[in-house]
């Protein structure tokens, strides 16, 4: 009968075979015996009768005629070692290291840089940083609008508002790294050419009060008010409005739509989370709500290497990152993580994610996926960490917090990930069509 157990079974096959056994088998082909003979007849009579010649004479015979040796029995080579029940490189198994194990990364636990940000706004459902493709930070202090280029470290000024449309409420730069939208407190929100430092268009009518939350999906600028209302805007024509999502019961502070442009992503102050999908039959109607979360949803992250994987995080009653497939709207996994959740960031080159938090440590901490194991807690902001925006080649994390803004080499090393893919054209291709 065959043994249950496979490898049960390999064992007792090996303790069967001939190589493993224990007995000590006399090797007679290795045996002299003419020399046994003579040391048992003529040895002994040589130590009661000395020679004349003496000791020295006998032993230097003995060398010569290979007389000193003392065993008269030969043996088999030593036996072979005993089965081990595991293999000594058992731990380097394929499913315990793959071949292509990767070293260990170092992450540094201090800013690479840190830059004044003052004038930040203690807003949690505001959103007022953002990276672009072409490697330029956008952040709004107050009633102005500044970049900040991180291939030269240059700054300067974009936009200013008076007092009776701003404050900014939220910034959010179009795919092609050269436009850019700012939301604003007065319920407009306006698009710039950041090359030629140039206004374009004031897009009016969206909402009734101020736009805190921003998504592109090509040219369709996606963007969400205090008022509960989302709004999908094609900036190509005239008259922009396209489609209106009614679902939000108060201010929509969290905005992302999917890599694919298919699902859209929004988080409220009500405490809901819906998923909407334009491929649907009434795409104005959400395909999911999700009612999870006990407070705001703000943190919002599409999964970069998984489609239909969202994460998202909840306020400061709430605590909770989870995890969604937007297919079919359940909850994957939930993770206490002990303070409010402000923002979260995929890591595009490992299965990692990034969150940042506030009250009490103000940390960053980076994450394990799918296990959620920390592994690393960077420490620097002395206030809640509001705002993360990610570099274009995926390596680097601003964060804004408090009078600060700080970079973070916590993704990997620049020189070892590939180059990030040159934005298209879209959605300003033929921007003086815009009417």
């Amino acid at each position: 009968m065959r043994s249950r157990c496979p490898l049960e079974e390999r064992l007792l096959q090996k303790r069967n075979s001939r190589e493993n056994l224990d007995r000590f088998i006399p090797n007679r082909s290795a045996m002299d015996f003419d020399f046994a003979h003579y040391m048992l007849t003529q040895g002994k009579k040589g130590k009661e009768n000395p020679s004349r010649y003496g000791r020295d004479y006998r032993k230097q015979l003995a060398e010569a005629m290979n007389m000193n040796r003392t065993r008269i029995l030969a043996f088999k080579n030593k036996p072979p070692a005993p089965v081990e029940l595991f293999p000594s490189n058992f731990s380097s198994l394929p499913h315990d290291k793959p071949a292509n194990h990767k070293p260990h990364r170092h992450i540094p636990q201090t800013s690479e840089r840190t830059l004044d940000a003052s004038d930040l706004i203690d807003d949690y459902y505001l959103n007022l940083l953002d990276w672009g493709s072409s490697n330029v930070i956008a952040i709004a202090l107050a009633n102005t609008v500044y970049l900040w280029d991180a291939t030269d470290s240059s700054t300067s000024e974009l936009a200013t508002f008076d007092v009776e449309r701003g404050p900014v409420t939220s910034v959010s730069w179009a795919i092609d790294g050269r436009h850019i939208a700012i939301g604003l407190d007065n319920s407009e929100v306006q698009l710039w050419d950041s090359t030629a430092n140039q206004y374009l268009r004031t897009l009016r009518g969206c909402h009734r009060s101020r736009v805190g939350s921003l998504a592109w999906n090509n040219h369709i600028l996606t963007t969400g008010g205090m008022d509960g209302r989302i709004v999908n805007n094609d900036v190509r024509i005239r008259s922009h409005i396209v489609e209106t999502y009614r679902g939000h019961e108060r201010e929509v502070c969290g905005l992302k739509w999917s890599a694919s442009g298919q699902q859209l992503a929004s988080g409220g102050n009500d405490n809901l989370l819906h998923i909407w999908d334009n491929r649907s039959v009434a795409p104005t109607q959400w395909l999911h709500r999700l009612e999870d979360h006990t407070a705001a949803v703000k943190a919002l992250a599409w999964c970069p290497f998984q489609r239909n994987l969202l994460a998202s995080g909840g306020g400061g009653n709430d605590q909770c990152i989870k995890f969604w497939n937007t297919h079919t709207g359940a909850c994957l996994n939930s993770v206490d993580t002990g303070s409010q959740v402000c923002a979260l960031q995929w890591n595009m080159n490992e299965r990692e994610l990034l969150s940042s938090h506030g009250f009490t440590q103000n940390q960053l901490t980076l994450w394990k996926y799918p296990s959620m194991v920390r592994i690393a807690e960077l420490m620097g902001h002395t206030s809640r960490v509001l705002h993360m925006a990610q570099s274009p080649n995926g390596c680097t994390v601003a964060s804004a917090g408090g009078e600060t803004l700080k970079l973070w080499n916590v993704f990997g090393d620049p020189e070892e990930v590939k180059p990030a893919p040159r934005p298209p054209k879209e959605p300003f291709a033929q921007v003086s069509r815009i009417r």
